[in-house]
């Protein structure tokens, strides 16, 4: 339950509520201002977003990455790469050396504005990149909680009255803080929002792309991150795709910029939980940075959209969550000093009666709850 998980946190982190109705989310401003989890249902409804409470109740810091959990988490790309913010020059892209930058991973982003329904924070940074490139970055980071007449008009769709929502969105603003340009010869940064959900046995992530020939377009889905996704795993049709979303085996999938859409979500079938996800696009953006974990031949080629299924690293060892994600991210940031780019992420769950809830996966995602639940 949202209560429980909130009381949790309150032990550990200073923790700020935002309420409008029965639609409730949980910022942490320790946290890096992450949402850790929301809900549609009061303080006794269910609680979407992942906590990793063991983890949380150590009070470690992990170097690597602290992985606190939460639905709505602010990073910086790329992750790999010659223009990397994770590794450091001229060390080799494994998990050994892979470090998440300190401001993204265990600072404190102060408060600066406070209402029932919104926060806002601030969080000044140097970063530097694989190639030695300095970033001097400020970060600018409201998360708000949205009326239903925001979510329709987004969805394009009416949502009944009696279906439990919440809809939040994460507006982050970087702005170059430095003396010079941000070029694509020493390396680009960008906004990268990842949220982490709760899985069940029956979750399944849905991303419609853009239809047509790979020659024209690229190959429809990069699933190439922990090794090529099986088949039981991984389904496409004509202009949707089906990723398992169980947490039980270890994935990763993306969509480009000339195939993802605006839209993603997720059918959790066990829980009757469906889960939206749309983010800015800005028109004719092509250049994302690419996080791939070695050396580019392409590094403004990388994936908008991304959907990650946790599980184990290995045969034996234990999962991280288990969890899984849905992420998206801004266009490469090519900024002169004192200039801004934003990226707004939104998510959205609902939970209700099937037929309602059915209306809204057609229209937002063109599936049928049906069609989802009979691809595995």
């Amino acid at each position: 339950m949202f209560e429980q998980d909130v009381h949790f946190l309150e032990q550990h982190t200073d923790v700020v509520v935002l309420s409008r109705g029965l639609a409730e989310v949980a910022v942490c401003p320790e946290m890096q201002g992450r949402v850790m989890t929301s809900t549609a249902g009061g303080p006794n409804g269910l609680s979407y977003g992942w906590i990793n409470r063991d983890f949380i109740a150590s009070g470690e810091n992990n170097l690597h990455m602290n992985p606190f959990g939460g639905e709505d988490r602010v990073w910086l790309g790329p992750e790999g790469g010659q223009f990397s913010l994770f590794f450091k020059n001229g060390d080799p892209f494994d998990l050994d050396h892979w470090f998440t930058p300190g401001a993204l991973n265990e600072d404190v982003y102060p408060v600066i504005e406070q209402s029932r329904e919104r926060v806002v924070f601030e969080k000044d940074m140097i970063l530097k990149n694989y190639s030695d490139t300095e970033f001097r970055i400020r970060l600018n980071r409201e998360v708000l909680l949205l009326d239903i007449s925001s979510v329709t008009g987004d969805l394009g769709v009416n949502i009944d009255p009696a279906v439990q929502t919440v809809a939040y969105e994460s507006v982050n603003t970087i702005t170059n803080t430095g003396e010079v340009d941000w070029t694509r010869e020493t390396g680009l940064v960008s906004v990268w929002i990842l949220g982490m959900f709760n899985p069940s046995p029956a979750t399944t992530v849905v991303l419609p792309f853009v239809p047509g020939p790979e020659a024209e377009l690229g190959p429809i889905v990069n699933d190439a991150y922990f090794g090529k996704v099986p088949e039981d795993r991984l389904v496409i049709r004509e202009d949707v795709l089906f990723f398992r979303c169980d947490g039980e085996y270890r994935s990763k999938i993306g969509l480009s910029a000339t195939r993802c859409r605006p839209i993603m979500g997720s059918w959790d079938a066990e829980n009757g939980v469906l889960t939206l996800v749309s983010y800015t696009r800005p028109e004719g953006a092509m250049e994302y940075v690419n996080s791939m974990w070695e050396l580019q031949e392409e590094p403004f080629a990388g994936d908008v959209v991304n959907s990650y299924n946790d599980g184990p690293p290995a045969p034996g060892e234990k999962p991280m969550g288990p969890f899984y994600e849905l992420e998206s991210s801004s266009p490469a940031a090519a900024l002169a000093p004192g200039e801004s780019l934003s990226h707004v992420h939104r998510t959205i769950h609902l939970k209700g009666a099937r037929e309602a809830l059915d209306a809204v996966a057609r229209k937002a995602l063109g599936v049928s709850i049906d069609e989802i639940e009979k691809v595995f």
